[in-house]
């Protein structure tokens, strides 16, 4: 949002070639929301409508779903809910928002069994049209869902088939999964999906990590610089399921990382490779 959705977001998509856009609809880090100008939302909707760019918003960093305070969590779902209802403003296909965490010790069990009724009731006020993609974390402090086996149940808790899932490499890579070739990479996404559900699966963030597997730390990589290394994206173009699932890297080097992206899209396709994605895209802060 720095320096205006248009102005500079839109400007930095198309000089990279963007094929889809990821904002922050506030401050990430303040509870307060950001003012609202609805000339700029009806002229960042409108724009990235006729350039065909879809937009997904991520939420703050400070909401926790999974939260031991009653009221943290109400204050949690509350904000949740008014981004999904700016993401329905800026014309947007998903809010992506963090698993959360139990915060203390042996309450994992205690901290799921609240969502269902926590998230279906902010989504029974929510606007129909946007979709909630709930984000696995990297697995630190108590984490509600990081591994794939951890996202099956964090869904099973929730229990609710408007909930999607926004898969980070780097999260996956972080909370042990082995990601590290493009076997490995195509055999967690397969599992994933199998687990899940393709349909589920609605953003995957595609970023390369400083650290080792396993490290639960997120710290965000150049593709192919980082632990993971750069034969492991192969792995992602070649799971049939996630063929349109659109890409979103939030490294430091997005041109870069698009253009790498784009090449290997480039480079299974001529050799009709299934699981080609549609849409590629750049403009984010990592999360």
């Amino acid at each position: 949002m720095a320096g205006g959705l248009v102005r500079v977001g839109l400007r930095e998509a198309e000089d990279i070639a963007a094929e889809t856009v990821q904002i922050f609809a506030t401050n990430p880090r303040a509870w307060r929301p950001s003012p609202v100008v609805p000339a700029v939302d009806a002229l960042f909707r409108d724009t990235c409508g006729a350039l065909g760019l879809p937009v997904f918003v991520h939420a703050s960093y400070l909401i926790n779903l999974g939260s031991p305070s009653l009221e943290t969590r109400e204050r949690s779902a509350a904000f949740l809910l008014h981004t999904l209802r700016r993401a329905s403003e800026l014309g947007a296909r998903g809010v992506v928002v963090h698993a959360g965490t139990a915060v203390v010790p042996g309450r994992r069990d205690a901290a799921l069994a609240t969502l269902h009724d926590l998230i279906g009731r902010l989504l029974d006020e929510a606007p129909d049209q946007v979709r909630l993609l709930i984000e696995p974390t990297a697995g630190g402090g108590e984490a509600l869902a990081s591994t794939v086996d951890g996202t099956a149940e964090y869904l099973a808790a929730v229990d609710d088939e408007r909930v999607g899932v926004c898969v980070d490499t780097c999260h996956l890579h972080a909370s042990g999964e082995s990601i590290d070739t493009a076997a490995g990479m195509r055999s967690t996404m397969t599992r994933l999906v199998n687990a899940i559900g393709a349909h589920r699966v609605g953003l995957i963030h595609v970023n390369d990590s400083r650290d080792e597997s396993g490290s639960r730390r997120d710290r965000h990589e150049t593709l192919g610089s980082g632990r993971i290394g750069p034969d492991a994206f192969r792995g992602l173009f070649s799971v049939p399921a996630l063929q349109r699932v659109p890409l979103v890297v939030e490294t430091p080097t997005h041109r870069q990382d698009v253009d790498f992206l784009k090449a290997l899209r480039a480079d299974l396709a001529a050799v009709a490779s299934p699981g080609i994605p549609s849409h590629i895209s750049s403009p984010a802060t990592p999360s």
